[in-house]
């Protein structure tokens, strides 16, 4: 087994100074012990995007449409889009599903997209459940099966993020009704939501988690299903067929840790196969990520989502690998020769 002692020991017994690479190290130890090997790999690697549409942004909580969903997803698929470059300078592969969006982008679709078409948007969740039981069941396993793919493809590490015009709503949501925050916390501005959009957020998120939470301890799904969305939740079940598969799974921004709230609550045990990225501006991320236990290896104030805050510390989680894999031990270099 490979604990953190045993990954110390490691790192401590290279030729350099002991502790000398500072949170590098800290990085190479919990690489080390996610993937239960003292050599860990980080190629090949895959970036899997869900879109999805939200009915609550009728409301007024976002400063986009939800027509910009499909416009941002054919900017992906043209690979223009700061998740695609950053996916091709990185070398991850990139694959687009779409499992709710109200506008797709235009045909033929390339190769690298694919449509689980749950529904057109999630319901309101201001009015009432975001979506049914049957809607929520059907994301989920989109998500396990392109979890599945990715492993099937030989990829080590797994990243999973999202395209949805007003998903911190949903995101804010989960955070409040699963890892405890407050509105106050929970809520942030996403995409740029003014201050008349931020009270009509608050007192939605507030209203709808309400609504929720006496339903979490007898019917977590349906409780989750009320205030969810169609990407978030496949993203969870994306992230609990990743970890039953020993995959490793390098978590994105708020959303994108909202989903990993909902897998760890419904297959407990996600988190121990989870690295976070970093901890982004929302002001509910940072306790999404306490309450999973998690430490951001970045904390550079990222909002984006579309799996970008991981993309941007995949060279550091390649310099980690390397490090504790194949630096010299000093003893080796010491024996005569």
């Amino acid at each position: 087994m490979i604990d953190e002692a045993a990954a110390w020991a490691r790192l401590d017994a290279l030729a350099k100074p002991p502790r000398s690479l500072g949170e590098l190290e800290a990085l190479a130890v919990r690489l080390a012990v996610v993937q239960q090997r003292i050599d860990p790999v980080t190629r090949p690697r895959a970036l899997t995007l869900f879109a999805g549409d939200h009915g609550v942004v009728a409301q007024g909580v976002s400063a986009w449409p939800s027509a910009v969903t499909g416009l941002m997803m054919a900017t992906i698929l043209a690979g223009q889009a700061s998740s695609a470059v950053l996916a091709a300078a990185h070398g991850c592969t990139l694959r687009l599903v779409d499992v709710g969006a109200v506008t797709p982008p235009p045909q033929p679709w390339p190769d690298h997209y694919r449509s689980v078409p749950v529904a057109a948007g999630t319901a309101d969740l201001s009015q009432g459940a975001a979506m049914t039981a049957a809607q929520f069941e059907a994301a989920w396993t989109a998500g396990g099966a392109e979890a599945a793919l990715a492993v099937g493809l030989g990829n080590a590490v797994l990243i999973t993020g999202e395209m949805g015009i007003g998903n911190t709503t949903p995101a804010a949501c989960l955070t409040s009704l699963l890892a405890g925050a407050s509105t106050d916390i929970a809520v942030g501005r996403g995409a740029g939501a003014d201050d008349a959009a931020m009270v009509i957020k608050r007192r939605i998120v507030g209203e709808a988690v309400d609504r929720a939470r006496p339903r979490l301890a007898d019917d977590p799904r349906g409780a989750i299903s009320a205030v969810a969305g169609f990407e978030i939740v496949a993203m969870a079940g994306f992230f609990a067929a990743g970890a039953a598969a020993g995959a490793t799974l390098l978590l994105d921004g708020y959303v994108a840790t909202a989903a990993a709230l909902v897998a760890e609550r419904l297959a407990p045990g996600t988190a121990r196969r989870m690295i976070a990225a970093h901890r982004s501006a929302e002001p509910g991320h940072g306790a999404a990520l306490a309450h999973l236990g998690l430490e951001p290896v970045l904390d550079w104030q990222m909002r984006l989502g579309e799996g970008t805050g991981a993309l941007v510390a995949l060279p550091l989680l390649d310099s980690a690998a390397a490090v504790i894999r194949d630096v010299a031990l000093l003893a080796d270099v010491l024996a005569p020769q």
